[in-house]
């Protein structure tokens, strides 16, 4: 069975339900009481139009116009108020059971189903300055565009650099999210209990060069209807590697993708500093969503938060690929403690001989 869209349901309450249903029986019925009597004859024409509204199924009663006319006022006004209550409650449903009506996906540029979809995307960037576009991911009413810029026709495409874009679909309006090199587009991830799950990305500053590595995971904003990037600091996202250690210091970096009990993901981040004979200095970072109120983090850790990290992020395996690095160094082997669960004893005690005997009968 098609899944018809949270509007489209409306329309057709509107259109048909108003006119004919019990919700719009108001526009009937409404200020009967203060209106002047009416001839005989314009009741018996009216009389059909208000049966056809009060019909009900079921076993034939006696029912007259007259009594119609009597629905009460009161009542009028709560079945109109329950009906725009319904229509407000739709609109402004949870995220995550919209999300389920309308799935995020990937456009097919050889597909004639998507072909006008890739044709606004071109227009809407007709101005601006990109070689190919790369990706189209659509939700709702916003269009997640993946965009590439060559330098010239002979340049390798490996020194390419990416934008990603927020493009609406009802006007040719677009934001710009991100800009970098080397853009990976990762899994799905849950950093919200109840929340859509958001698409997660590792990106470089630049090609050819000591970069830095930046995360971020793509969400849609339904207060918006745009794509947003998370952690965002000025242009860039949150940090979590780099290629440029402070002079005459040896830096070690860990990071990993973590789950907590209840399944919500966040980014941990841990930046090793040896300065030689100086005391050696410890960043550890955490990057989600605030439980209660939903909003971005980042958290410098400290004390027994901070041990308790450095443990999770050396332990960590296979929390999603692509999203850790640094666990086979040597600061994790020296710093890892692995947990010892207790094992079940499954050798009986040595003085079983398998046997027993009855209680001595009592005298």
């Amino acid at each position: 069975m098609a899944r018809y869209s949270r509007m489209s349901i409306i329309w057709i309450i509107v259109t048909y339900i108003i006119p004919t249903g019990q919700p719009g029986a108001r526009s009937v019925f409404s200020d009967v009481g203060d209106q002047e009597p009416q001839a005989s004859e314009e009741r018996a024409a009216a009389a059909p139009q208000v049966l056809s509204v009060c019909y009900t199924a079921g076993p034939e009663r006696p029912r007259t116009a007259g009594a119609s006319l009597l629905y009460p006022r009161f009542m009028r006004i709560v079945s109109s108020s329950l009906f725009y209550g319904l229509i407000a409650a739709m609109l402004f449903a949870d995220a995550p059971l919209r999300a389920q009506q309308d799935p995020f996906r990937w456009m097919d540029f050889h597909s004639a189903q998507d072909r006008d979809v890739v044709a606004w995307v071109t227009r809407s960037l007709a101005v601006e300055d990109w070689t190919a576009i790369r990706e189209i991911g659509v939700q709702f009413d916003a269009a997640l565009v993946v965009t590439t810029l060559r330098a010239s026709p002979q340049s390798p495409p490996s020194e390419d650099t990416f934008t990603v874009w927020s493009l609406s679909l009802t006007s040719h309006n677009g934001t710009r999210l991100i800009k970098g090199a080397n853009l990976r587009l990762l899994d799905w991830m849950l950093l919200a209990d109840g929340a859509p799950r958001e698409l997660g990305a590792l990106y470089d500053d630049c090609n050819a060069c000591a970069a830095e590595t930046f995360f971020t995971a793509f969400r849609y904003d339904f207060s918006q209807h745009m794509w947003a990037a998370r952690w965002m600091r000025g242009t860039q996202a949150a940090p979590i590697w780099s290629a440029n250690p402070a002079q005459g210091a040896a830096l070690t970096q860990v990071y990993a993708l973590l789950t907590e009990p209840n399944g919500r993901q966040l980014m941990g981040t841990w930046s090793h500093i040896d300065h030689g004979k100086e005391k050696p200095e410890d960043r550890l970072y955490c990057y989600d969503l605030d439980p209660i109120h939903g909003l971005e983090r980042t958290q410098l850790l400290n004390g027994k938060e901070a041990e308790s990290m450095k443990q999770r992020l050396c332990g960590a395996e296979g929390t999603m690929a692509g999203l850790e690095r640094g666990q086979d160094s040597l600061l994790c082997q020296q710093s890892y403690k692995p947990h010892s669960a207790r094992k079940p004893v499954l050798t009986p005690p040595v003085n079983n001989r398998g046997q027993s005997q009855p209680p001595a009968m009592r005298r």
